[in-house]
């Protein structure tokens, strides 16, 4: 058994890692406009540039499992951090391509371990879940909300614009490596266990599986959908790119201490159903404030919205984590969802941007999304059902 001192520092290099996973992607919003005056990205483009890191997320989520088998989950997380760095400082370079590249690479190292983190908490701290999913996605979230309201004025006060922004970030990816080193040297690999795991075939046969892809996907769609154009809804009404930024970062801020609330609830209830629907219903809320009037009390909307994104996404990952019933199944469940469900969330952003882009305003466009939390809502009651998935009974 693993003694408290290298269980404290699993935590830590834990606590770093999630630092690394979302930055990257929230720090782009506040300076969307200033990439695409600069590289002559087309409104299409600046589109398609917020959405590859989530198609990425989607694309490479399968293979993590196989890396982790072949490897072992910590020498491939410490591999992906390290990728996540470089990521970033190449896509400071001086064209589309080196753009477009730096991001394929950091969004398919954040991929990986999407998909391993969970599974790595199933292993070594299966009696607490919830909490450590908690801490997980809080420092997720609380790094996302540092980047989005700090980006702009650090590229300001470096004076190398929006590229001194982006490139920041890549500093606590190369100190997550570094705290991570340690861990490397055990690369262990999954146990398996006999009869526990389910084959993707299975998985993909299987409704609880389905429930679950589709309330991550969807809670995803409409998160990434936020980080990407919420900035940009709120300059389209007159705010400074800086303003804008700060109401994208208390987006992300009031959703540390819910989601840490629900998801430590939500490992130790039999059911998750009224969680996840509540959750999305306060979240469209929000989203229909966007929708019908934008320049109305915009504080009010970025707290209401938060809160809600802020359960979801810890909820849907207790979910993968209740409903998988063993380490390997974890694994492979948390991949397809993350696979699945990112693909489908990686529609929301250029789909947004896409109907403002032909309509001319962004109340359409926020309305797709009010459509989309419905189904968000069956999805979330159905995956929160109390089961295995394989087995469809009670745990």
């Amino acid at each position: 058994m693993p003694s408290v001192r290298s269980r404290g520092l699993l935590v830590v290099g834990i606590l770093l890692i999630s630092a690394t996973l979302r930055p990257a992607v929230s720090a782009v919003g506040p300076v969307l406009a200033d990439i695409s005056a600069d590289l002559g990205l087309s409104s299409s483009g600046a589109a398609l540039l917020t959405s590859l890191p989530v198609l990425c997320f989607g694309l490479l989520a399968p293979f993590a499992p196989r890396l982790g088998r072949r490897i072992g989950i910590e020498a491939t997380l410490g591999a992906a951090v390290a990728v996540i760095a470089v990521g970033q400082l190449v896509r400071l370079g001086p064209d589309p391509l080196t753009l477009f590249g730096g991001t394929i690479l950091t969004g398919g190292a954040v991929a990986i371990a999407n998909v391993l983190v969970p599974q790595l908490i199933r292993r070594d701290f299966h009696r607490h879940v919830g909490l450590m999913t908690g801490v997980y996605t809080s420092s997720m979230t609380l790094t996302s909300t540092i980047a989005a309201a700090a980006t702009v004025p650090i590229g300001l006060g470096t004076g190398l614009g929006w590229r001194g922004g982006l490139g920041f970030w890549a500093i606590p990816a190369g100190l997550a490596f570094v705290a991570w080193l340690p861990q490397m040297r055990d690369r262990t690999l999954p146990a398996a266990v006999p009869g526990a795991g389910h084959s993707a075939g299975r998985l993909l046969r299987d409704p609880l599986a389905w429930a679950v892809t589709i309330f991550m996907g969807l809670q995803s769609l409409v998160f990434y959908s936020t980080i990407a154009w919420l900035p940009s809804v709120y300059r389209g009404e007159g705010l400074s790119p800086t303003d804008a930024g700060l109401l994208l970062s208390v987006t992300t801020l009031v959703a540390i201490p819910a989601g840490f609330a629900v998801s430590t609830f939500a490992g130790r209830a039999r059911s998750q159903s009224a969680a996840a629907a509540a959750a999305t219903l306060l979240g469209g809320v929000g989203l229909v404030g966007l929708t019908v009037a934008p320049g109305f009390q915009p504080l009010l909307w970025a707290v209401v919205l938060g809160l809600g994104q802020g359960m979801t996404f810890p909820l849907a990952l207790t979910m993968i984590v209740l409903r998988a019933g063993s380490v390997e199944t974890t694994g492979r469940l948390s991949a397809m969802a993350q696979s699945i469900g990112y693909v489908l969330a990686a529609a929301g952003p250029f789909a947004v941007g896409l109907v403002h882009d032909v309509v001319g305003a962004w109340s359409p466009a926020m309305g797709l999304l009010v459509l989309l939390t419905g189904v968000q809502v069956l999805a979330g009651l159905a995956a929160g059902r109390p089961g295995t998935v394989g087995s469809g009974r009670a745990r």
